[in-house]
């Protein structure tokens, strides 16, 4: 565990680094728009914590309900993260409609099979990637929401505002966040795994 903690800590820097490597000391300019070092690895992040929740609901049949739901919560922010890709080459206003197929099923069938639900998440409230995943998602949707908020940062600076310096504020709070919920799904299927063995030796007994 010490060792990924450390692998944990050594990533968030690397990915610290690289927004003011990349994205803020750019010879044109600081750039944290789409095209963007810190808006592509926040959609790359997100993409990657979904398919690891399919791989812990698909290939190790484990924590099946609450997997569907982060899934389809982690695909439907990866989607919301390429909105302006999606409104300029499918049609505007296309995300809405893909973000909804994805989360009403989910959510349905999480309402439908709540009891199940409730029983895997006494599994993973008391694990450390539940609260990995618990943090970056607090960090993500909330503090980097009320942190970017254009009245702050106009408080701030006056008179020398900078749309830009709001815009990185934000944008590398937010991949930060993107990053813990992605450690924290690494730790759930690493959980999974060890229940998986665990139930392996009860039944061999």
């Amino acid at each position: 565990m010490s060792i990924r903690a450390v692998l944990y800590i050594l990533a968030l820097a690397a990915l610290a680094q690289a927004a003011l490597v990349i994205d803020a000391c750019r010879a044109g300019g600081p750039d944290f728009s789409e095209v963007s070092f810190t808006e592509i690895t926040q959609a790359l992040l997100l993409l990657s914590a979904s398919l690891l929740m399919v791989y812990m609901r698909q290939c190790q049949r484990m924590f099946p309900t609450a997997a569907l739901l982060l899934g389809g919560l982690f695909f439907a922010s990866f989607i919301r993260e390429n909105d302006m890709w999606l409104d300029t080459y499918v049609f505007d206003g296309s995300w809405q409609v893909l973000v909804t197929l994805v989360t009403l099923p989910a959510l349905v069938i999480a309402i439908v099979r709540r009891q199940q639900l409730l029983s895997e998440l006494r599994q993973l409230t008391d694990s450390l990637g539940f609260g990995l995943f618990a943090g970056g998602f607090l960090i993500t949707y909330l503090f980097s929401r009320l942190y970017g908020r254009s009245e702050l940062w106009h408080a701030l600076m006056r008179e020398d505002y900078l749309r830009v310096v709001k815009d990185a504020a934000e944008e590398i709070t937010e991949m930060s966040g993107y990053a813990l919920m992605l450690f924290g799904c690494l730790e759930m299927v690493l959980l999974a795994r060890r229940v998986q063995r665990a139930r392996q030796v009860a039944h061999a007994r």
